[in-house]
C-alpha cells in the first residue's frame, strides 16, 4: 500500500479573518480523501501562537488555509519557503502582491488590466491635511472605502457624503496605515476560479454574487444561510469569456501559482468587464464560491484538494 501523503493544514492566525479561516481548515480536513492523505491540523490562535513546531517530519506538504495579513500576504510564504516545506498556493511574491489592493491595481494597470477608478493615501496623509475631499475628488458618490491590505469584507465601507467617507477612513485604519477607495459603479459582481502553474492556468466558469444590499459585506458572506452565488452565472458567452480570460491574465501578471479566485464588476449597459481583486488564498468554506466554481467545472470538491496538493509537491520536485 503507497504511504499516505502527510498534509498540514494552518487554520486560524492572528489576522481579522481568524474564524473565517477555522472554516476553511475545518472544511479542508473533512474532505481530505484518507485513502491518499493524513492530515495534521494545525491552529494558530490569534496571538500568532503555535501548537507544535511546523518541521518537514510532521508534514510531507501544507495546505496554509489562512485568510488576510500573515496567512495571504506571504509572510507564511515565506516561512515555509524557509523550512524548506512544500505548500498549497502561491508564493511570497505573489501572495503580497494579492492581499495589498494599491500594489494589486500598479500591476494590473502595468499589464493593461481593466481596474475601477480609485484613489489611496496613507493615514499619516489623512490626518495631516484640511483638504479631505482633495484626497479623493477625482471620484463621484457613491465610493467604497477599504483598507490596503485586508479581505472577507472587513473594514469596508460604502460612502454618500463626506461625514461617511470621514467614518469610513477611520474605519479603513483600524486595520491598516494605507486606505484605497474606490468609485462605485452600478454593475453585476462576478468571479471566477483559477487553477494550475505558472505556465498553464486554467479558468472555471464565471459566478455571480447575490448581493443582498448595495454590496456583499461579512456577515452576508460568512453569517447569513442565505444562498450566496448564482454558479455558472447567466452571461453572454462572449463575456464569459472575456472573464476566463481576464482572470488568466490577472493570475499571470502577479506571478501566481496553484489557486486563485478572481472577483470582477461587469457593467451591462456598457458591456465593460473591470478586475476588482484577486484572493490568493480564497474561503474554503462549505459556501464557497470558488470550490463551488470549480465543482461547476467538472472539478469537485476533493479532485480539487488532490490537484492543489499535486500542484505544491510538483513545484518543490518532491
Amino acid at each position: 500500500m503507497t504511504e499516505r501523503v502527510r498534509v498540514a493544514v494552518l487554520a486560524g492566525g492572528p489576522s481579522a479573518e481568524h474564524e473565517v479561516s477555522l472554516q476553511s481548515g475545518q472544511a479542508v480536513l473533512e474532505a481530505l480523501p484518507r485513502d491518499l492523505y493524513e492530515p495534521v491540523a494545525v491552529i494558530i490562535d490569534r496571538q500568532g501562537r503555535w501548537p507544535v513546531e511546523l518541521r518537514r517530519d510532521l508534514a510531507d506538504v501544507v495546505f496554509p488555509v489562512l485568510h488576510g495579513p500573515y496567512g495571504e500576504d506571504g509572510v507564511i510564504q515565506g516561512h515555509l519557503e524557509a523550512l524548506g516545506i512544500p505548500y498549497v498556493g502561491c508564493g511570497v511574491l505573489a501572495s503580497a502582491v494579492g492581499m495589498n489592493k494599491v500594489a494589486m491595481r500598479r500591476t494590473f494597470l502595468a499589464e493593461d488590466i481593466p481596474v475601477t477608478p480609485h484613489v489611496w493615501f496613507t493615514g499619516h496623509e489623512w490626518r495631516t491635511t484640511t483638504d479631505h475631499w482633495g484626497l479623493v475628488k477625482s471620484l463621484d458618490w457613491p465610493m467604497y472605502v477599504k483598507p490596503a491590505s485586508m479581505g472577507s469584507s472587513i473594514g469596508i465601507s460604502r460612502v454618500t457624503s463626506m461625514e461617511e467617507l470621514r467614518a469610513g477612513v477611520d474605519l479603513a485604519l483600524a486595520h491598516d496605515r494605507v486606505v484605497i477607495v474606490e468609485q462605485g459603479l452600478t454593475a453585476r459582481e462576478l468571479i471566477c476560479g483559477v487553477l494550475g502553474g505558472h505556465d498553464t492556468p486554467e479558468a472555471s466558469v464565471p459566478g455571480e454574487l447575490i448581493v443582498p444590499g448595495d454590496w456583499l459585506d461579512y456577515e452576508a458572506k460568512y453569517l447569513s444561510q442565505a444562498e450566496i452565488a448564482t454558479i455558472p452565472a447567466v452571461l453572454p458567452e462572449r463575456v464569459a469569456g472575456e472573464v476566463r480570460e481576464l482572470s488568466v491574465r490577472a493570475f499571470r501578471a502577479i506571478g501566481g501559482y496553484g489557486l486563485a479566485r478572481v472577483d470582477f464588476l461587469y457593467e451591462e449597459d456598457t458591456g465593460r468587464l473591470y478586475v476588482l481583486e484577486i484572493n490568493t488564498m480564497p474561503g474554503f468554506t462549505s459556501r464557497s464560491v470558488y470550490a463551488r466554481a470549480w465543482a461547476a467545472s467538472g472539478v469537485p470538491y476533493p479532485d480539487l484538494l488532490r490537484r492543489l496538493i499535486d500542484l505544491a509537491l510538483g513545484r518543490s520536485g518532491s
